[in-house]
């Protein structure tokens, strides 16, 4: 019979060669051979349990698994999700009001740790690990990244509470089934053979040739992707446009929405929520749900395709779905808009706009003007 001090060496040996399961019937059958007082022995030889021993010596006796598993069917802890299916929802829940997303990443990411958020959801009664925070965070799509500036400036003191009202008003506009859109322009796009960031499948070795250089003329042609996302189906419409992104384009386009799919979908409605950023195109979103529902899914769908002419973009943009469901529509606009317009003191003085108690700047209503009683159409 060979000695503990044998069998911890056969056993150190081995045990880089096995798995979870075959170290733990290997231990079983060594103990079984031995006969009485061998799972005490091969415990202190090998390191395992005896109740791991013991459990390796039932499994002796039953049918072998298929080949490649671990574990029979069912076997192992269930996945948390599945033991508690609640906790993403809740999860998201506290996520939602500082949720924030990047317009060129498929990502999102929070500011809140992992350890508090750990401590929030325990609290909660979903009591979990920091660390299965982390691991859950991930497969939502959230990454918690360093704290870098983007061209925003300083952050505002009142930026968490802005984001909670935000929140609270979408909320309660999709209780009473009002349509809530978030709109914004993604950033313009150079029409022609241009490298496209991102990797596509292809044969080895033959990669798509694009132009060399990519700092084009002036008369190059550009797309000014303007997006609408409807939060409450999930859906997208896109209007590409061929001029200039101006405010009258912005316009133009959440007016296409309305006429082409919004007054379809919400025949009653009497209101339109909508979010929007203030700091010109492309700058990054905290909340904007468009940048992280839509447009970097359609970054996502068109990666290393060089867009090379309007008919592709649109095709591409049309085609971008996920897991989610999300569907989008695109048309191309070939109308032009004038840049350099201003409008008067007299002209703004006219707007039935309604500012909101909190931060009225950032917050407002905009009804049709008091001598007119044209509704949208």
């Amino acid at each position: 019979m060979i000695g503990t001090a044998g069998l911890a060496q056969k056993f150190a040996l081995m045990w880089p060669h096995l798995n979870e399961r075959t170290r733990r019937m290997m231990a079983a059958t060594e103990a079984r051979q031995i006969g009485r007082g061998g799972v005490s022995i091969v415990s202190r030889a090998c390191g395992l349990s005896r109740v791991t021993i013991a459990k390796g010596i039932r499994e002796l006796d039953r049918p072998p698994l298929e080949p490649g598993r671990v574990r029979r069917a069912g076997g192992g802890r269930w996945r948390l999700e599945k033991a508690d299916p609640d906790l993403p929802d809740a999860l998201e829940h506290l996520l939602e009001p500082l949720a924030r997303g990047d317009p060129e990443s498929p990502l999102r990411w929070t500011s809140k740790s992992t350890r508090a958020l750990a401590a929030e959801l325990t609290a909660q009664k979903h009591p979990l690990s920091h660390e299965k925070v982390a691991g859950l965070l991930h497969d939502m799509g959230y990454s918690l990244q360093s704290n870098r500036k983007t061209e925003e400036g300083s952050d505002h003191p009142d930026r968490d509470a802005q984001f909670r009202h935000i929140n609270e008003q979408v909320r309660n506009a999709l209780a009473r089934g009002w349509p809530v859109v978030s709109v914004d322009t993604k950033k313009k796009e150079l029409i022609g053979n241009y490298v496209n960031a991102g990797r596509q499948w292809r044969r080895a070795k033959q990669p798509l040739v694009v132009n060399r250089y990519d700092f084009p003329k002036p008369s190059v042609p550009r797309a000014y992707p303007y997006g609408i996302y409807d939060l409450g189906r999930n859906t997208g419409f896109v209007n590409v446009g061929t001029d200039h992104d101006t405010g009258a384009f912005a316009v133009a386009s959440i007016r296409g929405w309305w006429r082409a799919e919004g007054k379809r979908l919400y025949p009653k409605t009497r209101r339109l929520p909508i979010t929007a950023d203030g700091g010109g195109s492309n700058g990054t979103s905290k909340w904007n749900k468009v940048e992280h529902r839509l447009f970097s899914f359609i970054s996502s769908n068109w990666r290393g395709e060089p867009l090379r002419d309007y008919e592709t973009i649109v095709k591409l943009i049309a085609g971008t779905t996920t897991a989610q469901g999300l569907k989008v529509t695109c048309r191309l606009d070939r109308r032009r808009y004038a840049t350099g317009k201003t409008v008067s003191d007299e002209e703004s003085a006219t707007l039935n706009l309604v500012p909101h108690e909190f931060h009225g700047e950032w917050n407002y209503s905009i009804s049709p003007r008091r001598n007119s009683i044209k509704a949208i159409s």
